[in-house]
């Protein structure tokens, strides 16, 4: 056979090797998304207890095919609410934008509550962040700067009663983190019950007394 045509076997081979591994990639990636969305759906319902095995099942995946794909449930976790995050942070960052600071801000936190209602893992993630890497830590953090901004435009516009900070964002969302957790067949309605009263008592109104500080026996 001459140069040329061993060069053309080589050719061809090379490409059939080529667009066999096409179709290897693709089934891997369709297989890691699989997983996420599984994820998803076991983190929301379980929180992060749940394991990989559960993932796996959930899937309809061998457990070896999870595994292969993340290493541990940190690194699934990761992958699961960096997407979460990333759009609550956006919402935030769209609230920044809109006209009535107060409204904005009210706004905001319906809609991030809203989606945390319904996602156990996300709840636990945001109180705790026991399995949160240095990319969740990073889209919290983001997610808390822009909530303080949202409070200080509120504040600056007159719209926010006087000596709320950002300080008190933290404790609000965990009493009604804790409002969502409360048993019985929807508990997760009572939520926005509580927001509207904590609402009511951060908007500025007239004649409103001071603030207890912090330490303040009463």
């Amino acid at each position: 056979m001459s140069g040329r045509g061993r060069g053309r076997d080589r050719e061809s081979g090379g490409g059939a090797a080529a667009a066999g591994a096409r179709p290897l990639r693709r089934d891997a990636e369709l297989n890691r998304q699989r997983i996420v969305r599984a994820g998803r759906e076991v983190f929301a319902v379980r929180g992060l207890q749940a394991t990989l095995n559960d993932v796996a099942h959930h899937a309809g995946l061998g457990v070896g095919t999870v595994y292969r794909k993340f290493a541990d449930k940190q690194a699934l976790a990761e992958a699961v609410f960096a997407e979460e995050l990333a759009e609550i942070a956006a919402w935030a960052r769209e609230a920044l934008a809109e006209e009535e600071a107060f409204d904005a801000l009210a706004d905001f936190l319906a809609r991030a509550l809203e989606r945390a209602a319904h996602n156990r893992g996300l709840r636990e993630l945001m109180r705790q962040g026991a399995v949160e890497g240095s990319g969740l830590a990073r889209a919290r953090a983001e997610i808390g700067q822009h909530c303080e901004a949202l409070l200080a435009r509120a504040g600056a516009r007159g719209a926010l009663r006087e000596g709320v900070t950002g300080a008190d964002l933290a404790p609000i969302a965990a009493m009604i983190d804790a409002v969502m957790a409360l048993p019985g067949e929807r508990p997760s309605d009572l939520w926005r019950r509580y927001l509207a009263i904590v609402l009511d008592g951060l908007r500025a109104h007239p004649g409103q007394p001071p603030l207890p500080g912090e330490g303040d026996g009463g």
